[in-house]
């Protein structure tokens, strides 16, 4: 009798174990199971190369993402999906795709759950990149930092470039929607809606999903915020240097998107939706980087957005969640502003000329410089402001005014450390990188940073510094991504980033004495004092 209890005993114990084994690892969801991996010494299991949508190939070509067909057996989800078509226009990117394709449309899920009950909040992670680079798999974006702080996350691959971004009056015609070019943001719509259904088999919450982003990808987060498709599907938003208002990648109105489209089939001497989707892939993204090349653009649909942001935010009719958005303390550097000009007075006072007429002393009180060595500096936070600072700001403000939930604002400031070994002539790009240098060319002379560079605060926020081996961290780095991380960690389990061991973070509801939270070896809470240069320039980009 006690042998055979003792079997029995053992027999129960040996299946709760391979029951145990199979949660972990193996998941199903609605197109078939899944079975994840863990890094070496991990409690983190990864799922990656999941399909969320069909390939956007041949007459799925800018088409909107179409849902995933099912599988049958196992999906060994161990290796990343490939990365969306795109040029190498960024020198700090690293991708551990499976390669380029237009079959592109994967996520990427780090989850610490045991099983799929335990309803932990989720954070979905828009890659920045221009809206015309990036991937899910970069390191600096890895979820695996956040897991471990009881967080289920998620990075998303989304169509690019003119793949992602392309109207024309025949894609609207031939819509369902009658919509063009808005594809890159329909695929992570997509996403979202692929974990309201899926998340719970992850040990993720539903109804406890967080969208964040770097640049194109904080523009991302705003955007799905004010689309009419999405509000419903998120919890809260965080937003780091970015939004989808003038004057960086704004979705334009739908009529001249198709004026665009339809130059750009010229262009490739393509009469015909047919013609257009039979060029190959690679003659596509080719065209889009020769001289005289039709830019492409979001658009103001009437489907996925019904007005711009600032109209739809007005009107209050976006998210109404907690928001936490900011930006860094020096975005781009003067260069951006004063293009090939010395940082001197008289070039300043030149440019201010250039760029403001009538305003000039107006603009000069704001940014105020009266010496050579004031000019770098002060033409630094005008190019900043005029690049996506202004952009996030607005945000930000209409948020705080019309969305009826607590805004966080903060300003990251902690420079990175020296380079372990130099990348060359590099300088910053647009939305999420620098942009890689022409070897022939003399290197620009060094010039002291006067704050923390557009990007530069992603390994911070999402605990990889790690993972990068460019720079030399210190410990003064490590402080502050804990710092970072933590707050972004409480925000997404709570909607609020306060936490024990952080500086107290106000949040504002008003716009009278608004607060933000400057990040860095010692994050102190402090007050506005730049709004008369944000309304100085929300009178030139809201005409």
């Amino acid at each position: 009798m006690k042998k055979t209890l003792l079997v029995v005993l053992l027999l129960v114990q040996i299946t709760a174990v391979r029951v145990f084994s199979q949660t972990i690892n193996q998941v199903t969801v609605e197109n078939g199971t899944l079975e994840g991996v863990k890094d070496a010494g991990s409690s983190i299991t990864i799922f990656k190369g999941i399909p969320y949508a069909q390939p956007p190939v041949g007459d799925l070509r800018w088409k909107e993402p179409q849902p995933a067909k099912n599988w049958q057996g196992v999906l060994k989800a161990d290796h990343f999906g490939q990365n969306g078509m795109q040029k190498p226009i960024f020198g700090d990117m690293g991708f551990r795709s499976a390669g380029m394709s237009e079959d592109c449309l994967y996520l990427n899920v780090w989850t610490p759950a045991k099983t799929g009950k335990e309803k932990l909040p989720v954070l979905v992670y828009f890659y920045g990149g221009g809206l015309a680079a990036g991937d899910g798999s970069e390191p600096r974006y890895d979820g695996e930092s956040m897991a471990k702080k009881g967080i289920v996350a998620l990075t998303v691959n989304y169509r690019l470039g003119v793949f992602g971004f392309f109207a024309h009056p025949e894609l609207t015609k031939e819509s369902p929607n009658h919509s063009s070019g808005n594809y890159g943001y329909l695929d992570q719509h997509a996403a979202l809606l692929w974990v309201q259904k899926n998340i719970a088999a992850f040990g993720g919450d539903p109804k406890r999903v967080t969208i964040a982003g770097e640049s194109a990808g904080s523009i991302s987060v705003s955007v799905q915020m004010a689309s009419p498709l999405s509000k419903d599907l998120i919890a809260g938003a965080i937003g780091e240097s970015g939004a989808g208002i003038k004057p960086t990648l704004f979705p334009i109105p739908l009529a001249d998107g198709e004026k665009n489209g339809v130059a750009f089939a010229a262009h490739m001497n393509a009469n015909s939706l047919a013609a257009l989707r039979a060029l190959p892939a690679a003659q596509l993204l080719d065209s889009v980087f020769r001289a005289g090349a039709v830019q492409t653009s979001a658009t103001i649909d009437g489907y996925l957005l019904p007005k711009s942001l600032p109209a739809i935010f007005e009107a209050g009719e976006q998210a109404h969640v907690p928001i936490l958005v900011g930006w860094n303390s020096a975005e781009v550097p003067y260069q951006f502003l004063m293009r090939g000009d010395a940082p001197t007075l008289e070039n300043y006072k030149k440019t201010l000329s250039q760029l403001y007429g009538d305003r000039a002393e107006e603009a000069l009180k704001l940014y105020p410089a009266s010496t050579d060595e004031e000019v770098i500096k002060v033409a630094t936070a005008l190019s900043s402001d005029r690049f996506i600072v202004y952009s996030t700001w607005k945000w930000a403000d209409l948020q705080i005014q019309t969305g009826g939930k607590p805004v966080y604002r903060y300003e990251f400031s902690r420079i990175r450390p020296a380079m372990v070994a130099q990348m060359g002539n590099a300088t910053p790009g647009l939305a999420g990188g620098v942009v890689k240098g022409d070897a022939a060319k003399p290197a620009p002379p060094k010039i002291p940073a006067v704050g923390a560079a557009h990007a530069s605060e992603i390994e911070y926020a999402m605990g990889n510094l790690a993972s990068n081996k460019v720079y030399a961290w210190t410990p003064d780095d490590y402080k502050v991504s804990s710092t970072m991380e933590n707050y972004f960690a409480n925000f997404i389990k709570t909607g609020n980033p306060n936490g024990n061991g952080l500086p107290k973070w106000e949040a504002n509801t008003s716009n009278n004495s608004v607060k933000f939270m400057n990040i860095d070896v010692k994050s102190e809470l402090k007050t506005e004092v730049n709004r008369a240069r944000y309304l100085f320039l929300d009178k030139e980009y809201m005409k």
